[in-house]
């Protein structure tokens, strides 16, 4: 062993970084501000609702490899996430009543466009073929360079309501109108376009930290870890070309020589204490909306939901959630006018009586970097200008919008950045790339 690496953040991109370094027999010491780890994506117990809920619902997809990756190395449970054993995506529009159900295929030759019982209601084969325009506008192109979807697809139409802006938003919280090319290209080429195999959706049931973050923590103690919780970062001390101390509002932190650190922080908080590193500097929200009755019998675990204010409602055993992306403009809403706005379209949707039942609203102002061109400019790489120094968040530049896969991905990119250098662990004689 060389040193150790200092690990400051302990939401999903520093779980993972924590995790590959512990893998590569570093000295791993985790640092959180909080009380506990999981940042974003973590569960809690909502005293209104009498039941332990997500601080923000998820959906992650088969083909999400990092996730799926990070599970495996932690030892996470084999149930840790749930989903159907095909690709199958049910939607209801509220205008209309339709329903109908998405099923593409296994493969990577979508034949299933070809099937009407497959496609979305109104829509031909040959209108599926928009997305193909994304990946080609964003190939060899840099991050923010290949332009704006609505510049490059047309945003209208019944697919374009039906399926394409539903799901880009969902996943790039942005209007896909003003969101970047490359990012909404890289999620289509490695889960839709990868065929059904890699689009089955998959969530934690049980809750974001029975399968992300206690499985996390665990895996980091079994490996000599240490795990510090309440240990705010509020400056670091600069030395040539090396962070020599990190200050912590209890104790300050020496970085020995032969110590690395990984600042796995928001950006606003990891510009403020490192000032002139590239950053998005535009976000948008998130609302998330929970109700305590127990889903009917049938109801679908995840169901997209057009023509209304629900987009994605969650039916777990215990409760109804609902996820709206881009929710800049419910901010200002009255928290109870929202949640009996919500429930009058879960209600509709299930045969339910409109009474307002127990509920809970999170708003989340900055849930994710805005994903446009201009933003997604500005996310760093991993390296800093200090060579013990790397940076992990969904924020710096993965490819991916801001998701768990990117979060995950993020933090395996900074412990191979510091395994690259020779500097943590058995790196060199694992020959880590």
């Amino acid at each position: 062993m060389t040193g150790t690496v200092h690990v400051v953040g302990a939401g999903l991109a520093g779980l993972s970084a924590a995790a590959s370094l512990a893998e590569a027999g570093s000295r791993v010491v985790l640092h959180e501000a909080a009380k506990q780890a999981g940042g974003r994506c973590r569960s809690y117990f909502d005293p209104s609702l009498g039941l332990t809920i997500d601080n923000g619902n998820h959906l992650l997809l088969s083909g999400n490899r990092s996730s799926l990756d990070f599970l495996q190395l932690i030892g996470a449970p084999d149930d840790a996430l749930t989903g159907p054993e095909e690709a199958v995506f049910p939607f209801a529009d509220l205008r209309t009543g339709e329903r109908w159900t998405l099923r593409p295929n296994e493969g990577r030759l979508p034949w299933w466009v070809l099937r009407a019982g497959r496609r979305v209601p109104g829509t031909r084969a040959r209108d599926y073929l928009a997305p193909l325009s994304l990946m080609m506008a964003a190939s060899g192109n840099k991050p923010g360079q290949s332009g704006t979807i609505g510049e490059r697809m047309s945003c209208e139409g019944p697919l374009y309501e039906r399926l394409w802006r539903p799901v880009l938003l969902a996943a790039l919280n942005t209007d896909p109108r003003e969101s970047d090319v490359g990012l909404a290209a890289t999620i289509l080429r490695e889960t839709l376009g990868a065929g059904g195999r890699a689009c089955r959706p998959l969530i934690a049931v049980e809750g974001l930290s029975t399968a992300f973050v206690d499985p996390a923590l665990r895996y980091l103690e079994s490996r000599g870890a240490e795990i510090r919780y309440g240990r705010r970062l509020r400056a670091l001390t600069l030395g040539q070309g090396r962070i020599e101390r990190l200050d912590f509002t209890d104790e300050p932190t020496v970085v020995g020589p032969d110590d690395a650190v990984v600042l796995a922080l928001p950006p606003w908080v990891a510009t403020d204490l490192l000032p002139g590193t590239p950053a998005p500097q535009e976000f948008r929200s998130i609302v998330n909306a929970h109700f305590a009755v127990r889903p009917p019998e049938g109801a679908p675990l995840i169901l997209g939901v057009v023509g209304g204010l629900t987009e994605w409602l969650f039916a777990y055993p215990d409760r109804f959630s609902v996820t709206i992306s881009g929710a800049d403009h419910l901010l200002d809403e009255g928290r109870e006018d929202l949640a009996r706005r919500i429930w009058v379209e879960i209600a509709e949707l299930n045969g339910l009586a409109r009474e307002l039942p127990s509920w809970q609203i999170v708003k989340e102002k900055r849930a994710t970097f805005a994903a446009t061109p201009a933003e997604a400019a500005r996310r760093p790489g991993v390296a800093t200008r200090y060579r013990n120094l790397v940076l992990a968040g969904d924020w710096t530049e993965t490819g991916l919008p801001s998701t768990i896969e990117g979060a995950i991905r993020s933090g395996t990119n900074a412990a191979q950045a510091l395994l690259r250098t020779g500097m943590c662990g058995r790196a060199q004689a694992q020959g880590v790339a």
